[in-house]
């Protein structure tokens, strides 16, 4: 895979990300005024279930078929085979989730989500998951052939069709109260994923190769193949989910014994989870975004035996990682409140923000670094090292939040995450030897964040005093970001080389 496809695929795939999150806001915020904050509650319980069914049947396959499809073309082999075999163990897996979920629903919404209102709603839940794993499994088939287009377009289809659909249907089914509107939000999921899935299937058959392979590979050894892959990978995720979910249950409780109260515990756990926390992530949009296309990248030299691009793409991927990391730090190291105040209206979340601000660059370089290690072939030390991380953050909830509070729980964070990322970096070293030349991946992004902290820091007295607080928030977060980015080209971090392979991909016909 050539370095300016995974750039461009990455671009798409951001695009594709950054539409999709401006139509879900309005989206919530439509639904919002049109179910109410007791219908967007009954909704949010449905969530989780969908998400763990989609962990379990689904997300896994994801990312093996695009590995697996890119090292088979790679190979002369036929990479439908692997899609086919996968394709039919998701939709295989979701079907039997659905059928427990749809017999159990009245079970599963008293016991298990406390409210039977949503019985209904995981009903018709039950009826998506099948086109949701096979959409999966062929947006991991695109990823393979490195093509980002037809997923990033039926993730577009999938936000719109929901719109729609709630736009179409609220008025029949809203006034039937309660227990229907939250069913129409739902139909509005369900129908999102079954139109996302023709779409894409569609793209499938218009856009399929049509050139014979060399060689097929067997039945039994691509079972055996699929299944060494997507085991670990589906343990990680799903052991990940449910100890964030414990996380998240264990959170106001361990905050209520430090001395808050039920209300100031739910509330400082909302600033982190519901406010801070999204902010932090939304820089790593395009990391993510590069994760995913570099997987089949990695795959593709792995089984060419191309090992200087593994260490090339790798390298230039853990730098893009580590610039983003520090930059973002020293971005919401310097302007929490101001932030806050932009996006909030007020700067309730300044502080958390700022302690957030250290987890950055660690956090950032463990999405690519897990992106590195799957295209390795790496997926049990993925699920090793992650599963490390997320006990050290359960273990700080328990031990720690009851003595230093929220902040406890951020520094417990920061330390699994230093050693999630370590231990990932060790086995992405072992794999591939990196050559990761000490001041060029940490030195000099820390002189460049520190110099733009500085700088934005004897700036903002002067800013700050002339305009309104959102525009100042804006100039000098504007200001902070062409500081770093100057810095860089200055100190030699990112080379000319580097801006043109960015800029050609988008140049060429």
């Amino acid at each position: 895979m050539e370095k300016g496809k995974i750039i461009k695929g990455a671009f798409i795939l951001t695009g594709a990300n950054v539409i999709t999150r401006l139509l879900g806001f309005f989206y919530r915020v439509y639904m919002a005024e049109l179910i109410g904050a007791e219908g967007m509650g009954l909704y949010q319980l449905i969530v989780p279930v969908y998400m763990l069914v989609w962990s379990i049947s689904s997300s896994g396959f994801s990312t093996v078929i695009s590995k697996l499809t890119a090292s088979e073309k790679a190979t002369g082999r036929k990479p439908s085979l692997i899609l086919k075999l996968s394709a039919a163990m998701s939709v295989g897996a979701s079907v039997i989730l659905g059928c427990f979920i749809y017999k159990n629903a009245d079970f599963i919404a008293e016991r298990l989500l406390n409210d039977l209102r949503t019985a209904l709603s995981l009903r018709l839940i039950c009826f998506c998951f099948p086109f949701m794993a096979l959409s999966s499994c062929i947006r991991g088939h695109f990823f393979g052939l490195q093509n980002s287009l037809p997923p990033a377009v039926g993730q577009v289809v999938e936000q719109i069709t929901r719109m729609a659909v709630i736009f179409l249907i609220g008025g029949i089914l809203i006034p039937k109260g309660i227990e229907y509107a939250c069913a129409a939000a739902v139909t509005g999921m369900c129908v999102g994923e079954i139109v996302s899935c023709f779409y894409i299937l569609i793209s499938l058959f218009t856009g399929a190769e049509r050139k014979r392979a060399l060689k097929g590979r067997s039945l039994t050894s691509a079972c055996k193949l699929i299944l060494a892959m997507v085991i670990p990978l589906t343990l990680n995720r799903l052991i990940s989910s449910l100890l964030s979910a414990a996380e998240n249950i264990l959170i106001p409780s361990r905050l209520e014994v430090f001395g808050l109260s039920k209300t100031a515990a739910v509330s400082e756990f909302g600033k982190l989870s519901g406010m801070a926390m999204p902010l932090i992530m939304f820089p790593s949009s395009f990391l993510t975004a590069v994760s995913i296309t570099i997987v089949p990248a990695i795959s593709e030299s792995c089984a060419a035996k191309n090992t200087r691009a593994i260490k090339t793409t790798s390298e230039k991927s853990v730098l893009f990682a580590t610039v983003t990391g520090f930059g973002a730090a020293a971005l919401f190291l310097t302007l929490p409140g101001e932030i806050s105040s932009l996006i909030y209206g007020e700067e309730t979340i300044g502080d958390i923000l700022f302690m957030l601000s250290f987890l950055c660059p660690f956090m950032y370089l463990n999405v690519i670094l897990s992106g590195i290690l799957n295209g390795l072939g790496e997926q049990m030390s993925i699920f090793i090292n992650g599963l490390t991380g997320s006990l050290i953050c359960l273990l700080s909830v328990w031990f720690i939040i009851p003595r230093f509070g929220i902040y406890g729980y951020i520094f417990g964070s920061l330390f699994g995450m230093l050693i999630t990322s370590a231990l990932n970096l060790y086995r992405v070293n072992k794999n591939s030897a990196l050559s990761l030349n000490l001041s060029d991946f940490i030195l000099k992004p820390l002189l460049s964040s520190a110099l733009a902290s500085l700088s934005v820091s004897r700036l903002k007295a002067y800013i700050s005093p002339l305009f309104s607080s959102a525009l100042s928030a804006l100039i000098l977060c504007l200001a902070l970001c062409l500081i770093f980015a100057f810095s860089l080209i200055l100190t030699g971090t990112v080379k000319k080389r580097d801006i043109a392979a960015v800029i050609s991909p988008f140049l060429k016909k």
